[in-house]
């Protein structure tokens, strides 16, 4: 279960309480024009999660403020990155940290700092590696090929994979630049977690974590720094509920301050088209404290209650069953798992998913068991207190149409 933290301060000083910050004015935010309607996009109410395509996360007001603050004034882009950097580096018992834009850039940016050091011609070849000097190769496991590994591609290194330890250790070269592990994968493969960063350790080698979709549980924001890996990438649009297009990078200092070769303001560099402004870097800075503020154990407590609002609802129709299971890694947060009889309710997923979309208010829920046609999921963290009885009532009313 997820525990409560002591109270963070807060930018201006603030106690660890969940106060609009000083600059907070809400009117100044309020649209001139409903734009999306005016464009023809749709919105709808999040019983899904914090998928990219469906934007994210709702940032919180204090983060809009924050942003809406920075935009006001002028200020060096290094200099704001050093101070944040240091304050986010305080928060979560780093040695270093650096806003990026988003998980991606995140995983990238920490392999151009292994890669180059501190030489800045370095940092201008990449991603062209032949006969600078730079290693050429990183190593992860088979198990942990998704797609958002090719944020080490861009790097221009070769990407070697494998399975288990044996095949690991025989892969290490004086080509070896870093090993990267993907904690979402961590129980798929046949090294886990604890286990790669030991290997790593023992062969004198940096390691990074892509822990993107990792919080909650708050506690991880520290745990894989504390467990001696040498980098930690996280999105900061999803559970921390920053900016969508804003990440971090946290760990060793050497590592991180050689990244930022590669970021904005330098332009002959990978990073330059990862521009991350003043407005994303304080953002996000506020989001963090905001979370780590926050009383973990009572948010819960709310999602287990919205979760079991929504699946009485489900299971009031004859046929359906429902399953409440929280993932041991990513997106660590109640899901409900929503079955039925295909006897009794002959809809399928993609029918029932398209009828709560076309409703009103329009409603996202997510893909249940892989090849079960008659299933979907549904979290209740990105929803708007109070959208949860929206969902069940709209959910059960679907349901018993399709019956």
């Amino acid at each position: 279960m997820i525990r409560n933290l002591s109270a963070v301060p807060l930018l201006g000083g603030l106690a660890g309480t969940a106060k609009v910050l000083p600059f907070l004015d809400e009117t100044s935010t309020a649209p001139a024009k409903d734009y999306f309607k005016e464009l023809g996009v749709r919105t709808f109410v999040n019983a899904a999660g914090t998928y990219t395509a469906m934007t994210g996360s709702l940032m919180l007001p204090e983060v809009l403020a924050a942003i809406q603050y920075a935009s006001k004034e002028f200020v060096l882009l290094d200099d704001l990155q050093d101070k944040v950097g240091k304050r986010i580096a305080s928060l979560v018992h780093s040695e270093y940290a650096v806003v990026t834009s988003g998980a991606f850039s995140a995983i990238t940016l920490g392999l151009t700092g292994v890669l180059t050091g501190m030489d800045e011609k370095k940092a201008a070849a990449i991603p062209h590696l032949e006969g600078t000097g730079m290693k050429t190769e990183v190593i992860m496991l088979k198990a942990h090929d998704i797609p958002y590994a090719h944020a080490l591609k861009n790097t221009g290194v070769k990407v070697l994979q494998v399975d288990t330890k044996e095949e690991l250790e025989k892969a290490i070269n004086d080509q070896t630049a870093m090993l990267f592990f993907v904690n979402a994968n961590n129980f798929d493969g046949k090294v886990q977690v604890e286990e790669f960063i030991q290997i790593a350790k023992a062969h004198n080698l940096p390691a990074m974590i892509d822990c993107a979709a990792d919080v909650p549980p708050v506690e991880n924001l520290w745990r894989f720094t504390k467990m001696g890996y040498d980098m930690v990438c996280f999105s900061g649009g999803k559970g921390i509920r920053g900016p969508q297009s804003a990440g971090l990078l946290l760990g060793a200092e050497k590592y991180i301050k050689a990244a930022r070769l590669s970021m904005a303001p330098r332009g002959n560099t990978v990073g330059r088209g990862m521009k991350i402004n003043k407005e994303e870097i304080l953002g996000m800075m506020v989001a963090l404290e905001y979370y780590l503020a926050k009383d973990h154990a009572k948010e819960w407590k709310m999602w287990e209650e919205q979760i079991a609002l929504v699946g009485n609802a489900a299971k009031s129709v004859p046929g359906v069953v429902t399953e409440v299971k929280v993932p041991a890694v990513a997106n660590h947060i109640p899901t409900l798992h929503v079955s039925w009889d295909e006897k009794k309710i002959p809809v399928t997923a993609a029918d029932l998913r398209d009828k709560l979309r076309k409703g009103n208010p329009s409603i996202e829920v997510a893909d249940g068991q892989p090849g079960n046609k008659y299933a979907i999921s549904i979290t209740t963290w990105m929803l708007v207190p109070g959208q949860e009885k929206i969902v069940a009532a709209r959910l059960k009313e679907v349901l018993s149409q399709g019956a």
